[in-house]
């Protein structure tokens, strides 16, 4: 049986791109091999997760408000100060 650490837990970013204060990053699970795309709007204070598949996650990743408004992600979600600050870390 194998074990999980609480490193594995952690999401490990394997692409990151910002600009005008948008934030994307493709971020993978160890724990159960998951990805998905985290996106943080700074400027409008707004932010959210995508789950994506392996083969979409680069498509994703790059058009990632197309594929929230595809898979009815409620990305207008507005943030707290603090959880849009942890989210910038």
């Amino acid at each position: 049986m194998q074990t999980c650490s609480a490193a594995d837990l952690i999401p490990r970013e394997l692409a990151y791109r910002e600009s005008d204060g948008l934030q994307v990053s493709l971020l993978w699970c160890k724990a159960d091999n998951s990805l998905s795309i985290s996106v943080v709007d700074s400027l409008a204070g707004e932010a959210f997760d995508l789950p994506v598949e392996d083969h979409d996650a680069l498509d994703v990743f790059d058009h990632p408000y197309a594929y929230a408004a595809w898979s009815e992600v409620p990305y207008r979600s507005r943030c707290s100060g603090s959880e849009l600050a942890s989210r910038l870390e």
